[in-house]
């Protein structure tokens, strides 16, 4: 009897640690609101973008002949089987919970069959590669869809995220971009304002059914969700209200280019190769000046290219690129991380930087060849709160990309569409 018992107890234990490993797994990858992540460390250059342009806003319009392009690089090389599905989402990107029958065509999953492996290089992987929509996986639903990739078929064992939106374009959208009007901000701030053209739409309240999201320079951390109008106009919605979409203009970004291996290019001090590819960068100062400079960037993004080879997918190397930073402050007053496109803009023990004794901060990351812009974002130890100008500036005249995204609610459905996307640039505008 004494065993009987000793039996159960045992059983108990066991579906107790059962249950809390499942719970385990659904809250590392059930994440909610969805994100841009990459969850191992050997999945690196992962690059998401329109196919008619490179590093281009994950857009494309619904029953079109748009595709994005999915890429990244396994640095534990050899062949894997990786697998990738779609989940359809509302504008906030949590799951619209919705039956993949309902938002995708033909399979619900597919495995990812064009990979490469890499060539002439010190840092072998594996470079993976796949178009959507394509004749397996295709979305049926405008909206905001979730990318998620995986190995051996099995969603628990998740390699990465990525943010698609799928538009089916049925308003219009007119925007500028004028100073503040806040009379403190008008040198610093840039203010959008814009109008929607909904006679496309059958709405019941234009309050409620539509909602507008503006970004800058597609970072998610920038949005502002306008779930009401300034006023209506006929079917027209009009949001000029003054205390509303005002973004910093922060300031253009820092770059490095490393096409090259064989010679210093910009912002490059110095390149050792040995057993690995080591990046010594030029020191960099704050930027927090009066007076704007203009500078030219790619607005955060990155761009993998080798202009000694013949395709950077497979023949660009990786190097240790070493970063240092002049912040005129020290580990006790906060610590910088530096972001960009290439880390999604994340601030984690992998962006943050380190304080040494010549009182200066630096950091290494391991990167593919190419162009990278970057910024440095200052967390105050007092305030906890992460700043993107305390050390870059802050100027109305830097140059910045918008993009506007219209969602709604057909009456009586489930889930949210995109109905409307505009890019808007303060060059262009």
């Amino acid at each position: 009897m004494t065993a009987f018992f000793g039996i159960i107890v045992i059983m108990k234990k066991v579906i107790y640690l059962l249950i809390l490993a499942l719970l385990t797994c659904t809250v590392t990858f059930a994440q909610f609101p969805y994100i841009n992540n990459v969850f191992r460390h050997e999945i690196k250059s992962v690059e998401f973008y329109n196919a008619s342009k490179e590093a281009s806003f994950p857009i494309i319009a619904l029953n079109t002949n748009d595709q994005v392009v999915l890429g990244f690089d396994d640095l534990n090389g050899g062949s894997k089987t990786f697998y990738y599905t779609l989940e359809h989402c509302d504008a906030n990107w949590n799951s619209s919970r919705l039956s993949p029958a309902e938002y995708l065509q033909s399979f619900t999953d597919d495995r990812i069959s064009n990979y490469t492996y890499s060539s002439g290089t010190f840092q072998k992987y594996t470079h993976y590669e796949v178009t959507i929509p394509n004749s397996n996986i295709a979305p049926k639903l405008p909206g905001n869809y979730i990318l998620k990739v995986y190995e051996d078929g099995d969603q628990s064992k998740m390699l990465l995220t990525r943010r698609l939106y799928v538009v089916n374009q049925k308003v219009s959208v007119a925007a500028n971009i004028i100073a503040s009007n806040n009379v403190s901000a008008r040198r610093t701030n840039q203010k959008v304002n814009f109008t929607v053209q909904y006679s496309g739409l059958q709405v019941q309240n234009p309050n409620t059914d539509i909602r507008v999201l503006v970004m800058q320079n597609a970072r998610p951390e920038t949005g502002m969700m306008n779930s009401k109008p300034t006023y209506i106009r006929g079917t027209q919605l009009v949001y000029t209200d003054i205390n509303i979409n005002d973004f910093p203009g922060r300031n253009e970004f820092r770059l490095f280019d490393t096409r090259t291996l064989k010679l210093n290019s910009q912002r490059i001090a110095k390149i050792y190769k040995d057993t690995a590819n080591t990046v010594m960068l030029l020191g960099d100062p704050p930027r927090n000046l009066p007076n704007y400079i203009l500078l030219y960037d790619n607005d955060g993004k990155f761009f993998i290219l080798n202009q000694d080879g013949r395709d950077p997918r497979t023949d660009a190397d990786y190097a240790h690129v070493y970063f240092s930073l002049a912040a005129n402050r020290s580990d006790a007053d906060g610590t910088p991380y530096i972001i960009g496109q290439f880390n999604d803009y994340k601030l984690d023990e992998h962006s943050r930087m380190q304080f040494d004794s010549r009182g200066r901060f630096y950091t290494n990351l391991f990167l593919k060849q190419g162009v990278y812009d970057y910024q440095y974002v200052w967390v105050s130890n007092a305030t906890r709160k992460p700043d993107d100008t305390l050390l870059e500036g802050n100027y109305f005249e830097t140059e910045n990309e918008y993009q506007l995204l219209v969602y709604y609610r057909p009456p009586g459905s489930r889930w949210e569409e995109l109905v409307g996307y505009s890019l808007l640039t303060t060059t262009g505008q």
